[in-house]
C-alpha cells in the first residue's frame, strides 16, 4: 500500500459520523485578585442526522479549547430522536428549560425545518426534515437548544406506546 492511500485511508477513518456546529462563542470574564481572567464559553451542538443529537458547553482559555470541550459535553448529553419515514417527528410535543419554551409540530413531507436559531440547528442535526417549531418565552440560544433536546427526548413512536400499555400496536390503530 502507498504512502499516499494510508493517508487517504486514515483521513477516512478519522472523518466521523458526528457533525458540529457552534452556536454562540461568547468572551466571558472572572474578576480575581490581580484583575480579570478572560476565557471563551462555546455553545455546540453535535448530531448525526440519524436520529442522535446533543447541545454542549464549554469553557477554556481559548476559543479552540472551549470548542473541544463543548462537543466532548454534548456527546455526554446525546438524546435518541423517533423519527417517522417522512422524517418528521412522530407527535407534537413541547420542552421547556429554564426561561425557554418550544413547541413542535409534524409537517407535511416538502415543508422543510420551520424553526429559529439554536432549535433549527438541534433538529436539523437531529436529522428532522420536516417540522414546525417555535421559541416561547426565551431568546437564549442555550436554553432554547436545551429546550429543543428535552422536547425532542419525549417523542414516543406507537410501537412503544404500545409496548409501554402491554396491548398489541393494532388496537392503537382501531381507535
Amino acid at each position: 500500500m502507498a504512502k499516499r492511500e494510508r493517508k487517504e485511508k486514515r483521513a477516512r477513518e478519522e472523518k466521523s459520523e458526528w457533525q458540529e456546529r457552534v452556536v454562540q462563542i461568547r468572551r466571558v470574564t472572572k474578576v480575581v485578585k490581580g484583575g480579570k481572567k478572560l476565557s471563551f464559553r462555546a455553545i455546540v451542538i453535535i448530531g448525526n442526522e440519524k436520529g442522535q443529537v446533543g447541545v454542549g458547553v464549554g469553557k477554556a482559555a481559548d476559543v479552540i479549547g472551549a470548542v473541544k470541550k463543548g462537543v466532548a459535553d454534548g456527546k455526554k448529553h446525546l438524546v435518541e430522536v423517533p423519527l417517522t419515514k417522512e422524517n418528521s417527528i412522530p407527535h407534537p410535543t413541547n420542552g421547556t428549560a429554564v426561561g425557554a419554551k418550544v413547541m413542535m409540530r409534524p409537517a407535511a413531507p416538502g415543508t422543510g425545518v420551520i424553526a429559529g436559531g439554536a432549535v433549527r440547528t438541534v433538529l436539523e442535526l437531529a436529522g428532522v426534515k420536516n417540522v414546525l417549531a417555535k421559541q416561547l418565552g426565551s431568546g437564549n440560544p442555550l436554553n432554547n437548544a436545551r429546550a429543543a433536546t428535552v422536547a425532542l427526548g419525549t417523542l414516543r413512536t406507537l410501537g412503544q406506546v404500545a409496548q409501554e400499555r402491554g396491548v398489541p400496536i393494532e388496537q392503537l390503530y382501531a381507535r
